[in-house]
């Protein structure tokens, strides 16, 4: 990977991202939960509405999350906006390992008032704190500055 192409992707761009992967499993998830669970889906008054409900809104983006970041080190819409997320000490592919704890790693960094993932405007890597905890960057495809792994 060339660091001359790339800089950190800043907190918008990513607000943008997020957004984009929120509609595309939106518009997977909601049909599905649905076609199985009916009225309950909005009227559910417990977190889970029943073991499937777990499997698609749970398991489901769990497993095509991991999936996307481990082989294609983004999701749709950080694709859409020509955005990676890198090991932050050598730029490579995150591993496995990296991956599933980046995505549990967003739990603490949305318990106060989604502070970890606001870190990500005011840190100079643009890391959240989810980043800072599995050790990755989010790069975005630029011809600025260099940035240093």
């Amino acid at each position: 990977m060339n660091n001359e192409e790339y800089e950190y992707a800043g907190f918008w761009i990513r607000v943008g991202a997020s957004l984009i992967d929120v509609l595309l499993l939106s518009i997977i998830i909601l049909p599905l939960t649905i076609m199985i669970y009916g009225d309950l889906t909005w009227e559910g008054q417990g977190v889970i509405l029943g073991s499937a409900d777990f499997l698609i809104n749970y398991t489901l983006p769990f497993i095509a999350t991991i999936l996307f970041w481990f082989y294609k080190s983004a999701t749709p819409g950080k694709m859409a906006l020509n955005i990676k997320i890198v090991d932050a000490d050598t730029g490579g592919k995150l591993n496995f390992g990296q991956s599933i704890g980046r995505y549990f790693a967003y739990i603490p960094a949305m318990l106060i008032f989604m502070l970890g993932i606001i870190w990500v405007a005011f840190d100079k890597r643009k890391q959240g704190w989810h980043d800072k905890l599995s050790k990755t960057v989010v790069i975005v495809k630029r011809k600025r500055k260099n940035i240093e792994f």
